[in-house]
């Protein structure tokens, strides 16, 4: 293995990695821990459903309520820590233009996106969240077209639930699963393809450096 990428490496040249700036590196530890509270308020959530002794319910409610409270206050933090430097204050106002986005999902996507100057282009980006399409094939044969998912989950996870408000409301993305559906895409091929869309806007937003027009 060690090899096979000293060989790569050696053909392609890849650009140097560079490690996140501090500030997205602080951004990133507040939006991941969301996530995670919120992974734990949901396993909480799960074992109420089969519990029937009073004293356990009452302990995981008040589990779920502290929960709660430490989701709420991360929100803010994030809110605030963001409103609190210009770039990221900026770059949140102009992700939240995009129909489908709010200010979380945005704060989530700087975080594990990164510095969006280091892509070169909208696929290059898509493929880092593993949006892109890959072709199952075997000489002849051809399967299904499905995700790579070889990216960055937590985009992926962010995502998933605007492409279903932008799928809807925003123009851009209804027009193109308008079309994809026509064609016969399954539910599941639809959504896939507007979360792609959605991650090719975000691109050209910050790229730009304009609101989104559709």
């Amino acid at each position: 293995d060690a090899g096979l990428i000293r060989r790569f490496c050696e053909k392609q040249r890849p650009a140097a990695w560079q490690p996140p700036s501090p500030q997205l590196r602080e951004l990133q530890a507040l939006t991941r821990h969301l996530e995670n509270l919120r992974d734990t308020r949901q396993q909480q959530v799960n074992r109420l459903e089969g519990v029937n002794n009073k004293a356990v319910l009452k302990s995981l409610r008040k589990l779920v309520a502290h929960v709660d409270s430490e989701i709420q206050r991360t929100e803010k933090q994030i809110q605030d820590y963001i409103d609190n430097d210009p770039d990221l204050h900026r770059q949140q106002q102009l992700l939240s233009s995009i129909k489908g986005i709010g200010k979380l999902t945005a704060a989530k996507l700087l975080a594990e996106l990164g510095d969006i100057s280091s892509y070169k282009s909208a696929r290059q980006v898509a493929a880092y969240a593993g949006l892109t399409p890959r072709n199952n094939r075997s000489g002849t044969l051809r399967g299904k077209t499905r995700l790579s998912k070889t990216g960055n989950a937590r985009v992926r996870k962010a995502l998933f639930f605007p492409a279903l408000v932008a799928k809807r409301y925003n123009p851009i993305v209804r027009a193109f699963c308008q079309r994809l559906t026509h064609s016969g895409k399954n539910k599941m091929a639809v959504i896939g393809a507007a979360m792609r869309k959605l991650i090719h806007i975000v691109f050209g937003v910050l790229k730009a450096g304009k609101a989104f027009d559709p």
